[in-house]
């Protein structure tokens, strides 16, 4: 028998085996934590921009949970504020937008559930509150809301008042049409956010607030 085709000793072949088998478990260890860690440096983040708020950008990175998963994963307790080139952390299962959809704020849009379009400022957030209180029987015009939220915020949905009474009580203005949390959450309308400064839901309700308060917020021409 040639002497390259002698049988190795069964304890040598045995060693051998034991050798492969061990470094395939290391192989496929080593290529999990490998997974794991790529995984782990892939966490999804967001950078603020101007006119974002938490339910806007759940809204557009379809966000599993809503603004609230976003609050829970970066740690923040209210008023739920963001500022421009902040990096927030998106909760796993999160889709960022498509460069398409990151336009600017003037020419983005919002679509309501009846399929109507709106764009993304406060043209289009006074449109789509009137068309939901068209809805809900709560009256109002255009030119009503318009006058009373450029007195209020002159147009900032992030606006809060930090110095009247109600901040001093704990409980400041807030949003487009300043109104505070306990006002928010008792005239709040179904189908809109919970968030009281998502822009839509945040006129809605203080006109609603207006409606049976003083008849409308067309009514109203000053602090309310």
């Amino acid at each position: 028998m040639p002497r390259h085709a002698r049988k190795r000793p069964s304890r040598v072949r045995r060693l051998i085996t034991a050798g492969t088998i061990a470094g395939g478990a290391l192989a496929l260890v080593s290529t999990a934590a490998l997974g794991t860690a790529q995984a782990a440096s892939a966490a999804t983040t967001y950078t603020v921009r101007a006119g974002d708020h938490l339910a806007s950008i759940a809204r557009t990175q379809h966000v599993p949970g809503g603004w609230p998963a976003i609050a829970t994963a970066n740690h923040m307790t209210s008023p739920y504020a963001v500022q421009p080139g902040q990096v927030l952390t998106l909760p796993a299962g999160s889709t960022p937008a498509t460069k398409a959809a990151k336009a600017s704020k003037s020419t983005s849009t919002t679509t309501a559930s009846s399929g109507q379009t709106y764009t993304n400022n406060l043209d289009g957030w006074i449109k789509h509150s009137l068309a939901i209180m068209a809805k809900n029987g709560i009256p109002g015009t255009y030119d009503g809301i318009h006058r009373n939220v450029m007195r209020e915020s002159s147009g900032n949905p992030k606006a809060i008042n930090l110095w009247d009474s109600n901040a001093a009580a704990g409980h400041p203005s807030i949003g487009l049409l300043q109104v505070i949390q306990s006002t928010f959450t008792a005239y709040h309308v179904p189908g809109t956010s919970s968030d009281i400064y998502d822009p839509v839901a945040n006129i809605t309700a203080a006109c609603n607030y207006a409606y049976h308060r003083y008849g409308s917020i067309d009514n109203v021409n000053g602090p309310y």
